[in-house]
């Protein structure tokens, strides 16, 4: 038998070479890690900022409906007086527009009046109290907001070739916003909302807001009319029902008495009496009593009431002006004597 050929081994062929990375490739890897990095960050950013603009919304929100809260339970405990309400709606106004100052003004369809201010300088405070009552007219904001009845926004009051009332710009006022109050279309007031120094524009949230504080100044206002025309109205409803109840007792008594008169026709005396209590009752008299001319004296004849008096029939009082009873019974007994001295019967 032949001998096998042993095969050659091929030197290195135990172990393969190692693959190096090249410098490049590292460098391309880095930079899509930062790449990915970064898109990472700004997708948290923002992530991050729409939530702080939610957050922040849900508290405007939030402080919104806490100040309607407010302004509505103010309104349900003045129902006679808007005034607190003028209060509560010119504070919320200008704290949630974060405005310098806030005032209200009424219209009652000849002039403007200021009913509220709040947060204010003495000396700003001066100058607009100054210009009212006022007519509606173009040069203010507030006329403007009523004669056109929308929001009237002035971004700088120094540069509106329209705005003349020039001492609150003296003043330092700059910024206006004046939101009109309407009642079925019709003008009744204004809420107006500043800025002072820089002027600042102010948001259509604010706009709408203060809208929404128009409608309950509306409201307040209604309410207050409606509860006095009503408070008026019971007030006569009571005096009507008063007249009514007194004209009938009036009647009952007239017929007590005409009744006591014909069952009684040779008897005078139950009339008196029946007369006598009428009269106290009728006039709520704690006593009653009923005299007679007789001679120069008047005789006490019926009586009613807990006033002690002499019998009835027996006492008698003067016919002198110094005794009440009396002085009623010498103009009496005078009248006939005037009579015959003038030549009558």
């Amino acid at each position: 038998m032949g001998r096998r050929v042993k095969s050659a081994k091929t030197k290195g062929e135990a172990k393969l070479p190692t693959t190096r990375k090249s410098p490049k490739n590292e460098g391309s890897r880095v930079r899509d890690l930062e790449k990915r990095l970064a898109e990472s960050s700004k997708r948290e950013a923002e992530a991050l900022g729409k939530l702080q603009t939610r957050n922040r919304e849900l508290v405007e929100a939030q402080e919104q409906q806490t100040a309607t809260s407010e302004i509505l339970r103010v309104i349900s405990s003045s129902p006679t007086d808007v005034q607190p309400v003028f209060d509560t709606i010119a504070h919320n106004a200008r704290r949630l527009c974060e405005a310098g100052s806030a005032q209200v003004v009424t219209y009652d369809g000849e002039s403007m009046r200021l009913q509220s201010l709040d947060h204010i300088s003495p000396e700003h405070a001066d100058a607009l109290r100054s210009l009212f009552p006022m007519v509606p007219h173009m040069g203010s904001a507030a006329g403007r907001a009523i004669l056109t009845r929308v929001p009237v926004h002035i971004l700088d009051l120094a540069k509106d070739p329209d705005y003349s009332v020039r001492s609150v710009v003296a003043a330092g006022l700059s910024t206006v916003l004046a939101v009109p109050m309407l009642r079925d279309g019709s003008p009744i007031g204004t809420i107006n909302v500043h800025v002072y120094g820089t002027p600042r524009a102010f948001s259509d949230k604010q706009t709408a807001l203060l809208q929404t504080f128009a409608d309950q100044a509306v409201i307040a206002i209604e309410n207050v009319r409606l509860f006095t025309e009503l408070q008026e109205k019971n007030r006569a409803l009571t005096q009507a029902h008063a007249q009514v109840s007194e004209s009938l007792d009036q009647q009952t008594a007239t017929a007590e008495i005409l009744r006591v008169i014909s069952s009684s026709p040779t008897d005078i005396q139950p009339v008196l009496d029946t007369v006598a209590e009428s009269a106290g009752r009728l006039c709520e008299a704690s006593d009653t009593q009923v005299y007679r001319l007789d001679g120069d004296e008047l005789r006490l004849v019926a009586h009613y009431g807990a006033i002690p008096t002499g019998p009835v029939g027996e006492f008698t009082v003067p016919v002198i002006p110094g005794v009440v009873s009396g002085r009623t019974g010498a103009g009496t007994a005078d009248r006939p004597r005037r009579r015959f001295a003038d030549g009558g019967e």
